[in-house]
């Protein structure tokens, strides 16, 4: 049926000489990815133009139409499995099925849906699958036997944080009147003023955030005189105020290529962003920076290492793949 209610359009505008390419783009606009493709539009507004008045599909001869008979079931798949990216043009120039069967095969017979595609950080081996999964697992035990606790942890992490804010789109979006225009983002340039922060936190508080002033580089000995040494010192006088005497800090292994097991890629990082406004300069982004970081509420830093353990169960059982498209 929404076949032929395009159809219909497409007919009464060709009527009123409109070309194909206008007709195409108003279809796009108000129907997104269930429109029609371009050589579609072409070719129903040469029929029409040519005289045509039936908006219905011709009658084709070989296979069915309209049934939902393994054949069918099984030449859709076929398609599907070849190309994954297959729209539905395609999968009607292949199979020579009518819309409508097509897509009661994918969704009722099939039980498929089109999703985005996932992005990843890296493409893993083997071998760093392996290692995901084996360093997840010691990190684990060492939990439930209690050489490590959460409440001990102490995790950091670097990230640029841009002077303007941008947030994701879904955040941008605006409620507008009939004839009014979207209101517009202006792209990022090249040379946007950004600084380098770095962030650790414990499972209930800040422990360091420091702003790499503009011009200083962030080498081996800034690491170690700005942001190590400080954190290392956070570490002792926690020991002292609990009445601890060990000396030894452990130093808890981390997978390579694993941002999803990372406290301050899979949360912080996206959180501060998430929180910020605009800033004219390094002084002020920095202030703000801080005080977002001071403001978040004990319960998320604790929500966050919780989810850790669960990350590394989820780790496991994706055999050391990434698995956040597994998180509900």
């Amino acid at each position: 049926m929404d076949n032929e209610y395009n159809r219909y359009y497409i007919k009464i505008r060709t009527i009123f000489g409109i070309n194909p390419k206008t007709i195409h783009e108003e279809l796009a606009i108000a129907l997104g990815p269930n429109a029609p493709s371009y050589p579609t539009v072409t070719e129903w507004a040469k029929r029409f133009r040519e005289g045509r008045e039936d908006v219905n599909d011709d009658p084709r001869s070989g296979r069915p139409v309209s049934e939902l008979t393994d054949e069918n079931i099984e030449l859709v798949r076929e398609v599907i499995t070849n190309d994954p990216h297959s729209t539905y043009d395609d999968i009607i120039a292949e199979t020579f099925l009518s819309h409508g069967t097509i897509e009661r095969i994918i969704h009722d017979c099939l039980q498929m849906k089109k999703i985005t595609s996932q992005w990843v950080p890296h493409q893993l081996t083997d071998e760093q699958k392996q290692e995901r999964v084996k360093l997840c697992r010691e990190n684990l035990a060492k939990f439930r036997d209690g050489s490590y606790r959460l409440c001990d942890i102490k995790t950091g992490n670097e990230t640029w944080i841009y002077h303007r804010q941008i947030h994701r789109k879904s955040t941008n979006a605006s409620w507008v009147g009939e004839d009014e225009s979207p209101t517009t983002i202006v792209r990022r340039g090249k040379f946007e003023p950004k600084n380098l922060f770095s962030v650790f936190f414990k499972s209930n508080s800040p422990v360091l955030i420091d702003a790499v002033d503009e011009g200083k580089t962030m080498d081996h000995n800034y690491y170690i005189e700005n942001c190590l040494k400080p954190v290392v010192k956070e570490i002792w006088k926690q020991r002292k105020s609990a009445g601890t005497k060990e000396q030894h800090i452990n130093i808890m292994s981390h997978p390579p290529y694993s941002p999803d097991l990372a406290p301050c890629d899979y949360w912080l990082n996206d959180y501060i962003k998430r929180n910020l406004t605009d800033q004219p300069d390094e002084k002020s982004l920095a202030r703000v920076v801080s005080k977002v970081m001071k403001k978040i509420p004990k319960e998320e830093f604790k929500k966050t290492f919780d989810k850790l353990l669960e990350r590394m169960e989820l780790c496991i059982n994706n055999h050391g793949d990434y698995f956040e498209d597994l998180i509900k």
